[in-house]
């Protein structure tokens, strides 16, 4: 795990507009088709999440669901935060 640099952090932002970075957190917002489908997403997310031991906060509002991504122990953003990121992008379609 390493801590993203300034530039790491441009690279990420530039190469995923999607992702939202605010401070030491990165989130983003998806959208299903429906309840169900959002909540396979989040299914998924979690089983990545327990494999890389690193959670995500995620918010479930029907059929969107936002996930934000920071390395606590760290307080800083790191890999361990962008690779979850393409992770969840990948679950997502």
């Amino acid at each position: 795990m390493e801590i993203l640099t300034e530039e790491d952090r441009a690279q990420f932002s530039a190469a995923n507009p999607d992702w939202q970075l605010d401070g030491e957190t990165i989130t983003r917002t998806y959208q299903f088709g429906t309840f169900a489908a959002a909540i396979g997403f989040v299914t998924g997310v979690a089983m990545a999440a327990e494999v890389a031991d690193h959670h995500p906060d995620i918010d479930i509002r029907w059929n969107k669901v936002t996930l934000a991504l920071s390395t606590h122990s760290e307080k800083a953003l790191t890999t361990k935060d962008t690779d979850l990121a393409a992770k969840a992008d990948i679950l997502a379609g």
